[in-house]
């Protein structure tokens, strides 16, 4: 989703002009974080989380006040000249006239938030959306590829802080910093009707982390279409979740060949 008003409180929302750069730029950030950046919208474009929507950010690597997220595009089509730098009120800082995700404010409120989290992925993904729609069945662990989501996945209900004729979306700092307390120190909420928030310590770790909670969801359903599922306890998930973080990087470089035709 787009956003093309000049707002800087986040409040409201408008499709008349463009967000306007605060032109505070200091020092660039690294050009191989830009780099990858770009690799985990291609990434999370090939392994099914994101389509023409969703969008992935990371941290600033000389500001930590700021955070780095693309334009308004299709990931799959994102390239390091589409990065675009952003002040923790969801206002741009370089985007030089181009469109911004209207969503920016759930980047942008996570990261004030939570100061350990250096990345951040919101995606629609399709098996991830029905459990956030149906109470009985929360999303919670099912193997070890996805302990980090701990017991229970929480689920932001938008009802709750915009009323019952919202459309669903983030396009606020007041509603971003809603969804930023809903997931609390979790890696992983939930969003009723709309998709998921996941987040990591790492931009490769978020990722990995958006990947394995749609493979979870799509294990979770079939299972649940056998029986009654046995889901990892509150010490499996922990401990699987430390052991498997050790081998991030054998999924990303994977999947980078992959998304890079190499494959």
């Amino acid at each position: 989703m787009s956003a093309i008003a000049s707002n800087h409180s986040g409040e409201g929302k408008s499709f008349t002009s463009l967000v306007a750069d605060t032109g505070d730029v200091g020092e660039a950030p690294s050009r191989s974080l830009v780099e990858e950046l770009a690799l985990a919208n291609h990434i999370l474009f090939r392994e099914g989380v994101v389509d023409g929507f969703g969008h992935v950010s990371v941290r600033h690597d000389k500001r930590p006040d700021r955070f780095l997220l693309a334009r308004n595009m299709a990931p799959a089509l994102v390239t390091p000249d589409d990065i675009v730098e952003f002040d923790f009120d969801g206002n741009p800082v370089n985007a030089k006239g181009r469109t911004v995700y209207l969503e920016r404010f759930i980047h942008a409120e996570v990261f004030r938030a939570r100061p350990d989290v250096m990345a951040v992925v919101h995606s629609h993904s399709p098996a991830v959306v029905p459990f956030s729609v149906v109470k009985s069945s929360p999303l919670r662990p099912i193997c070890h590829m996805s302990g980090f989501l701990g017991e229970e996945v929480p689920n932001f209900e938008i009802r709750d802080h915009a009323g019952d004729s919202s459309d669903l979306l983030i396009t606020n700092s007041r509603l971003g910093a809603a969804l930023a307390k809903k997931l609390g120190g979790c890696n992983c909420a939930l969003m009723r009707g709309h998709g998921s928030t996941c987040v990591g310590p790492t931009l490769r770790e978020a990722v990995f982390r958006a990947v394995y909670t749609e493979v979870n969801a799509r294990l979770q359903s079939e299972a649940m279409r056998l029986g009654e599922p046995t889901f990892l306890t509150e010490g499996e998930a922990r401990v699987s979740a430390g052991n498997i973080s050790s081998q991030i990087n054998r999924a990303w470089d994977f999947w980078r060949m992959r998304a890079e035709g190499k494959l």
